[in-house]
């Protein structure tokens, strides 16, 4: 028996839990303007402090953006919602209570491609707890301070069914997540400054079984890289523990991503019970039809459609397709060039310039090409001239080096450089010139050893200055020692 479990298959079933910092001026209750790298406790007031006798005023633009996110998710969005006392006692929380949503949220019952979203609820952040100490472990801590600047910011919580399958899907979809977020324009959506926050449920089961497995949270990983190893991590750790016969317990988690090690931080036993009370100095939200209809007209395309109809319409392999359509300036620029081109032009050419040598020299790690010095139409001139064969396409690297860093027309680079494509008797000549002083070469490639043609093309491409084009001189090479061109 221990032999078969041992030997079982185990299927990992995740949920995901997202925190999503909205972007507006203000804090979800309160009139302070939110705060990112301030002094600590400078963006605060009586009402975000919890002060007795002040009253909380719902942030209208945060219910706006989350119309929007409810929508986006494809989530049936409800007639009316009441925000609730989330009750526990910490030192991040001065009230005492969160402000939240419980039984009936904003918006449920929706989807980002292939993963069900359960619900997505408005409420306000924590303060920042800040803990100094020698060991650098959260729970080893000497002291702790706390920063009240974040406490009162708007949050979207998202909330998936337990529909992912492996770590590398649910980094692929909240990869997918955060580039919706940020076409929406609702939050920054940095999981490095925490405005994109993600805790992950996990448990496993025997492979093709229905039933549920005991799961354990794994809170606040701050980064793809960190999700994907602290998920892969706990599906190990928990695979181990049934194959020696134990039982995997209900916990909550801390993984670091510098050590690969998994802590407790606290369990079953010790879980709060938050009892839910109705916010009574707070309205019920009950979305007019005009809030509705603001929030469907402020919807863009999304990611998912994006990268669908950049592979239906422009013939674009599916991962160009997905990077432009994630990153939305890179996708602007690339239909920009594409429309400059007009209907001569080559998307699929537009796109591996864009993505690979355009990007290659922006340098920033989420360059906005429209900030450079490049223009969508000299890009679309430049691809049609490699296409044209006015220029070959090493020389072409060379006039986009010069349209980055100083920006023009790519057709009076070409000219004042000398970089017009070598051809005709010029071309002959050095082909005859190269396959004289490279005899080894000439001899090799008669023999059949093709790859010796590298050697001739090289000499080529250094006496032209990269002007020639690689296949032109490899067929008159074969058609100086008789081959028929193929």
């Amino acid at each position: 028996m221990a032999d078969a479990v041992a030997e079982r298959a185990y299927e990992p079933v995740i949920g995901l839990e997202i925190h999503v910092q909205l972007k507006t001026r203000t804090k979800m209750f309160c009139g302070c303007e939110l705060s990112f790298g301030e002094d600590p406790n400078t963006r605060t007031c009586p009402v975000c402090l919890g002060h007795p006798g002040t009253l909380p005023v719902t942030n209208a633009e945060a219910v706006h953006f989350a119309l929007m996110i409810g929508m986006a998710l494809e989530c049936e969005l409800a007639p009316r919602s009441i925000f609730h006392r989330k009750n526990y006692f910490y030192p991040d929380l001065p009230k005492g209570y969160q402000i939240s949503q419980y039984d009936v949220p904003l918006a449920s019952g929706g989807r980002l491609g292939e993963i069900r979203i359960h619900r997505v609820h408005l409420e306000e952040d924590a303060a920042k707890l800040v803990h100094a100490g020698t060991s650098g472990r959260i729970h080893s801590a000497e002291a702790s301070v706390v920063d009240f600047n974040r406490g009162g910011t708007p949050l979207v919580e998202i909330v998936t069914e337990p529909d992912v399958r492996s770590a590398a899907q649910a980094k692929e979809w909240l990869e997918l997540l955060q580039a919706t977020l940020r076409r929406l324009e609702v939050s920054d959506v940095r999981m490095e400054e925490g405005s994109l926050r993600c805790d992950a449920n996990v448990s496993i089961r025997p492979a093709g079984e229905a039933s549920l497995g005991t799961k354990t949270e794994l809170k606040n990983m701050n980064s793809f890289r960190f999700l994907e190893r602290g998920v892969n991590a706990e599906i190990t750790r928990q695979e181990e523990i049934v194959r020696s016969g134990g039982e995997v317990v209900q916990e909550t988690l801390h993984y670091d991503p510098a050590t690969g090690v998994l802590s407790p931080l606290r369990s079953k036993e010790e879980a709060h019970d938050y009892r839910y009370l109705p916010e009574p100095d707070l309205v019920p939200l009950a979305p007019t039809e005009e809030m509705l209809a603001r929030a469907r007209a402020a919807l863009p395309e999304l990611p998912a459609g994006r990268a669908e109809r950049l592979e239906r319409e422009l013939a674009l392999p599916p991962d160009v397709a997905k990077l432009l359509a994630f990153r939305t300036e890179l996708g602007d620029f690339y239909e920009a060039t594409v429309s400059a081109g007009g209907p001569e032009g080559d998307p699929r050419a537009i796109a591996n310039w864009v993505t690979g040598e355009l990007l290659a020299r922006l340098g920033d790690a989420d360059p906005d090409p429209a900030q450079s010095k490049v223009e969508p139409a000299s890009l679309a001139a430049l691809v049609a001239m490699v296409r044209e064969g006015a220029v070959a396409h090493s020389a072409a690297k060379e006039v986009l080096d010069t349209l980055v860093a100083e920006g023009g027309d790519p057709r009076e680079i070409v000219e004042s450089k000398g970089l017009a494509r070598a051809g005709g008797d010029e071309l002959v000549e050095v082909v005859e010139r190269a396959m004289a002083a490279q005899a080894d070469a000439v001899e090799k490639i008669r023999a059949g050893n093709d790859k010796a043609m590298g050697a001739i093309i090289g000499a080529v491409m250094r006496e032209t200055k990269g002007r020639a084009d690689g296949g032109e001189v490899q067929r008159l090479v074969r058609e100086r020692l008789g081959d028929q061109p193929g």
